[in-house]
C-alpha cells in the first residue's frame, strides 16, 4: 500500500488534520465547525450544510442530524457481528476467536497458526497473521496499542464511533482460493436500496477500486485516492445477488449505509457497516456522479 508523502499532504491538508484529530487535539472545536474545516481542507471549498446536494455534503450533514443509538452497535466490529447475525443469520459471520481489552491479555498460544487481529473502535487497524511462526509480536503490539489510543470519533466526527469501547478481536483467517486475497464487495445502499457496488483490488500493491451498477456494468467514476482501472477485468461473484439482497435487508432503516461482504470460495461472509465512506471527505473522479449519489440520499422527515 502506497505511503502518504509530503506532496499528498500539501495537495490534501485533510490528511494531517485527521492525524492530529485522532489524537484528540481538536476536541474543543464543535462538531459542525470542525466538519466545515475538514471539508475545506479536503475539497478546497466550504460545504453547504444548510442545503447539501453532493454525496459528501450529505454524508457530513447526516453526521450532525442522524444519530440513532443503534449506530454505535453497528460500527463496533465485535458487537456488529451479533447485530448482523440476529438479522441475516450466523452463517454469514466470520468466527471470532477472542476479544480482549489489552494486547498483553492475548494468549497467542491458544490461537491457530493463521488469524487476523482488529481493533473494534476504528477503521483500518488490521494485523494479518498467515504463519504464527513468523509473526512479529512486537510490531503488532505497537500497531494495535497505537490504534487503541486513537479516538476515532474525533478524526472526522463520525458520531456512531463516539461511544464504541476500544477492544481487540481475533478472527478466523479467510482467503479466497481464486483471487488469493480476501476481496470485499461494498454495496452503497440508499434508503435500503443497493444502487451500486465498489470492488477494491491490489490493495497492497497498487490500490485501485472500480464501481459497478446492479447489473454488473462498470460505472464511469471512482475515487481519486484509489482511482478506477477500466483495463482491469473484475468478474463479480456468482453470489452477488445474495450479497445485494442481504445488504438491502441490513440497510433498510438508514438514509445511507455501505454494507461490505466477502466472497470466500463461493461463500458469503459479512465484513462491516460504514455510514461515512472516507469520513465524508473522499473526492470522487466525477462531479456528475458526486451529485447523483447525493441525490439518492433522502433524509427521514424527522431529521429535517
Amino acid at each position: 500500500m502506497a505511503k502518504t508523502t509530503v506532496w499528498d499532504v500539501i495537495k490534501n491538508p485533510w490528511k494531517i488534520i485527521k492525524h492530529w484529530g485522532g489524537l484528540g487535539h481538536f476536541k474543543w472545536i464543535p462538531d459542525e465547525q470542525y466538519i466545515k474545516i475538514c471539508y475545506k481542507a479536503a475539497f478546497g471549498k466550504w460545504p453547504n450544510l444548510e442545503n447539501p446536494v453532493t454525496f459528501n455534503e450529505k454524508l457530513n450533514w447526516l453526521k450532525l442530524h442522524d444519530r440513532k443509538p443503534i449506530y454505535t452497535t453497528m460500527v463496533d466490529k465485535y458487537e456488529a457481528k451479533k447485530y448482523v447475525a440476529s438479522i441475516i443469520g450466523e452463517e454469514y459471520i466470520i468466527p471470532t476467536l477472542g476479544v480482549w481489552d489489552k494486547f498483553d491479555d492475548i494468549d497467542f498460544d491458544s490461537l491457530p497458526n493463521q488469524f487476523v487481529l482488529k481493533c473494534t473502535h476504528d477503521s483500518g487497524c488490521v494485523v494479518i497473521v498467515k504463519d504464527k511462526k513468523h509473526f512479529d509480536v512486537t510490531e503488532a503490539k505497537k500497531k494495535i496499542e497505537k490504534s487503541l489510543k486513537r479516538e476515532f470519533y474525533y478524526v472526522g466526527r463520525e458520531w456512531p464511533y463516539k461511544n464504541v469501547k476500544p477492544r481487540i478481536i481475533a478472527e478466523k483467517y479467510m482467503e479466497d482460493i481464486s483471487t488469493r486475497e480476501l476481496r470485499d464487495y461494498k454495496f452503497f445502499c440508499f434508503g435500503g436500496q443497493a444502487r451500486c457496488a465498489k470492488v477494491d483490488f491490489d490493495r497492497f500493491v497498487d490500490h485501485h477500486a472500480n464501481y459497478f451498477d446492479r447489473e454488473g456494468n462498470l460505472l464511469p467514476f471512482g475515487e481519486e485516492s484509489y482511482p478506477p482501472d477500466e483495463s482491469r477485468v473484475i468478474t463479480l461473484p456468482r453470489n452477488v445477488e445474495t450479497m445485494t439482497r442481504l445488504a438491502e435487508t441490513l440497510s433498510k432503516e438508514t438514509p445511507f449505509l455501505r454494507v461490505d461482504f466477502y466472497d470466500v470460495n463461493g461463500e458469503v461472509y459479512f465484513g462491516e457497516l460504514t455510514f461515512f465512506p472516507d469520513s465524508g471527505f473522499g473526492k470522487l473522479t466525477s462531479k456528475e456522479w458526486d451529485y447523483k449519489l447525493g441525490s439518492w440520499i433522502i433524509p427521514e422527515d424527522s431529521m429535517i
